[in-house]
């Protein structure tokens, strides 16, 4: 008798085609393991659905089978959410790449979950709109991956992250039934908000196909400063004023180690002549961008050096100093990323604090910080530890959680967090949260092991 999953993936194969089924080894195997290099599962099969209708078909047959499937984007998850860690079977939505006119008057469109962020905000941005979601990974990372971590991204503090995006879903749940509202409307209170529940939710309830995204103007001035100080204390009070700067749409910190290793390990240039502590990366849009700044920065106290781009190139240039982070610490290894928020209150003292924390637990590792200032989102980064060493990930987690914080920012829990969940999060809400996954997926065949702890 056939095993469940070569019953499984015959039935797929009558409904995607044998080429949209691959089982070849060479073929899975970028689907395999994350972009960190860390997580690193198996799967039997990469099943390539084209649309909700192929999407519906996968998710009956694996009901009948009771055969695990893992939702898949543009792989650029950074906890294990997105790869087949218990040999599950990969639905990769790639193939999903449809996207509709823009609504020219509701400043709206409709998009696959395989397009690209970077697809579709060149796609608005033809028609005189913008996505206001943004992030370095734009051109992988996909509109359905976005969706199912919430992502947030370097435009937060103007525009929000992606649920704030987010006007409706079409979407295959865990009883294979289909559920889509696409209308737009921006208010619209008739019952439970679905398509909010999903936003978040790391492919454990249902496999969003579709999405219809609110868009943002497309600014056509801007103007891009670093500015350097001389304590990372100096530069958290500083996003404070810069936060009520009319135009701001990004704040970034980049600490000093990570520009140094910026340069080193991949040849970039700084604009200063000395080092600093900590770094700000400011972008203001809009009409008078340029003097709105300036007279901004000339009110801060505490900056040490600045400097000022607004040719498209030379902001690139800065902006790569920021969006080059995560790169050159992956030059050093499989880092733990730990992706974290902390109340603005608290964030200058727990950049101090985090890399004494992981020194004394682990003294030949290395610390590297950076994320979003004005959201309170730091991205901890630890290299020189064993990737199943988890004593600095307990350690920091639970200092972020003495200090109020939250233990996932925009990367999800995915299955690296998962024992930390309860740091965040009550039995009460743990409960709640597993009820939802029994009723939307009552065999539990989307993303078993991510998000939610064992029962």
């Amino acid at each position: 008798m056939a095993a469940p999953v070569d019953r499984f993936l015959d039935a797929v194969r009558e409904t995607l085609g044998a080429a949209h089924v691959l089982t070849d080894p060479e073929l899975v195997a970028g689907y395999d393991v994350d972009w960190t290099g860390r997580f690193r599962g198996r799967t039997p099969a990469v099943v390539r659905p084209a649309d909700t209708g192929e999407v519906a078909a996968v998710v009956h047959a694996a009901r009948r089978e009771h055969v695990a499937l893992v939702p898949q984007g543009g792989n650029t998850g950074l906890v294990g959410g997105s790869v087949p860690l218990e040999g599950e079977v990969v639905v990769s939505l790639r193939r999903l790449t449809s996207i509709g006119p823009v609504d020219a008057i509701g400043g709206q469109v409709t998009a696959g979950a395989g397009v690209t962020i970077a697809d579709l905000d060149g796609h608005a941005r033809a028609a005189g709109w913008a996505y206001g979601v943004d992030w370095g990974a734009r051109d992988s990372a996909t509109v359905g991956g976005s969706i199912a971590t919430d992502a947030g991204g370097v435009r937060f503090v103007r525009h929000g992250g992606t649920r704030r995006q987010l006007l409706g879903v079409t979407a295959v749940l865990g009883t294979g039934a289909v559920i889509s509202h696409l209308v737009g409307l921006e208010k619209d209170n008739t019952g439970y908000d679905l398509a909010g529940l999903l936003c978040g939710s790391e492919g454990t309830l249902g496999i969003v196909t579709a999405a219809r995204l609110r868009l943002v103007a497309a600014e056509r001035d801007g103007v891009v400063a670093l500015l350097a100080f001389a304590t990372t204390h100096d530069a958290v009070v500083a996003t404070g004023p810069l936060r009520r700067l009319p135009g701001v749409d990004a704040i970034e910190l980049i600490v000093g180690e990570g520009l140094r290793l910026a340069q080193e390990a991949l040849g970039l240039t700084a604009p200063f002549p000395v080092r600093h502590a900590a770094h700000l990366l400011v972008e203001v849009t809009g009409a008078g961008c340029e003097e709105r700044l300036a007279a901004a920065v000339e009110d801060l106290t505490g900056v040490a050096d600045a400097a000022v781009a607004l040719e498209p190139a030379r902001r690139d240039d800065l902006w790569r100093l920021r969006e080059a982070q995560a790169e050159a610490i992956a030059t050093l290894g499989a880092p733990h990323k730990l992706d974290v928020t902390l109340p603005a209150p608290a964030l200058a003292e727990f950049l101090d604090e985090v890399p004494a924390v992981v020194e004394s637990i682990a003294p030949d590792a290395r610390t590297w910080l950076f994320g979003h200032a004005a959201d309170g989102n730091v991205h901890v980064n630890v290299t020189g530890l064993d990737p199943d060493d988890e004593s600095v990930d307990d350690a920091v987690l639970a200092l972020v959680a003495a200090r109020g914080g939250s233990i996932s920012a925009e990367h999800g829990i995915g299955t690296a967090k998962v024992p930390w969940l309860h740091l965040n999060r009550s039995p009460a809400e743990i409960e709640a949260m597993r009820a939802i996954k029994a009723a939307l997926d009552p065999d539990g065949i989307l993303n078993p092991g991510v998000l939610l702890p064992p029962a």
